[in-house]
């Protein structure tokens, strides 16, 4: 589809969460097809994880997003979906790669979307394929379940914070879930949740350099638990590390069933989003570098730090050192 003034922030860069719900729209059409493919009882794909997303290329107003989707590998409970977004300029026919994404689905019961199906077998073309799939599998449900258990913690305002530090830019919206945000079936697209996601940490990043700001990365995002219709949902974002020219976001989302007095509040969801500052000539600009106060934050600026030098090492081709 074209892209239009209302999917892009005030550069005219395309907003990496419209982009994230693009991605996650093909995924969810895909899964759902293959899940239903054979006779038996019908189902729906419910997004589970996003494997770490890199944004390649900036896409623009004007230009039209090619979003494709494949379907690379199946376990007995999920299916792993590779999507590829490319950008055209419709004006001159350039066309680039602007995302590369792999997505996991788990198809839930129509009847009762508590229940998880079973997903019908793929075809490989190559007897290799099953098996690199498996370590992907096994690899992200690990990372999933280790997710899960270290988000417990919320994010506090604080009164008259000092510029630069975490509190001086952290940021919450909070979000009562309506029935456009969901499925037939009640529960929220998981590509409304990271457009959300991508909106409060851009604020984030805009509010600690005050320049425009795109999205360069995402790392995993993890979604521990469906939403449902009528929650309120709060999305927090705060500052974890700066680097000399990219800045990453810790974003939570939690749920609050206000209508079910039996359920608690929980976490949803959870992500990394890494962002740069651009000056207007769209050139990248030095960041402002964050100023950690507490010993919870001097903690996650060294996690932070740890992930920035572990994906620069990936990039340079070099070999991770072991802890």
């Amino acid at each position: 589809r074209i892209m239009r003034p209302d999917d892009a922030n005030v550069a005219g860069n395309v907003h990496g969460g419209t982009i994230l719900k693009m991605i996650e729209e093909a995924g969810a059409i895909i899964s759902t097809r293959h899940c239903n493919s054979q006779n038996g009882e019908r189902c729906v794909a419910a997004l589970a994880r996003v494997e770490r997303t890199d944004f390649l290329s900036p896409m623009c107003i004007g230009e039209v997003a090619h979003v494709s989707a494949e379907i690379t590998y199946t376990s007995k409970h999920s299916v792993e979906v590779q999507v590829n977004v490319m950008s055209e300029n419709i004006l001159t026919g350039t066309k680039k790669l602007t995302n590369k994404a792999t997505l996991w689905y788990v198809p839930l019961s129509l009847k009762n979307v508590d229940k998880v199906l079973e997903v019908p077998p793929v075809v490989y073309s190559r007897q290799e394929q099953e098996e690199e799939g498996r370590k992907r599998y096994e690899a992200q449900k690990l990372e999933r379940m280790e997710t899960k258990w270290r988000n417990g913690d919320i994010v506090q305002p604080v009164l008259n914070p000092e510029p630069n530090t975490v509190s001086y830019s952290q940021s919450s919206l909070i979000h009562l879930v309506g029935p456009s945000d969901c499925t037939l079936h009640g529960f929220v697209h998981g590509g409304v949740t990271m457009k959300l996601m991508d909106e409060v940490a851009g604020i984030v990043a805009a509010r600690h350099c005050k320049t425009n700001i795109v999205t360069a990365s995402v790392d995993a995002i993890n979604f521990h638990d469906k939403i449902r219709k009528g929650c309120v949902i709060t999305i927090s974002g705060r500052m974890t590390f700066t680097s000399n020219k990219s800045m990453e976001i810790e974003v939570l989302v939690d749920a609050d069933p206000v209508v079910d007095n039996s359920q608690q509040r929980y976490r949803a969801a959870s992500a990394f989003f890494t962002y740069v500052s651009l000056s207007q000539e769209g050139k990248s600009l030095p960041v402002p570098q964050l100023v950690p106060e507490t010993e919870d934050e001097k903690k996650r600026f060294e996690e932070g730090k740890g992930r920035y030098l572990q994906m620069k090492a990936k990039r340079q081709g070099q070999v991770e050192p072991q802890p």
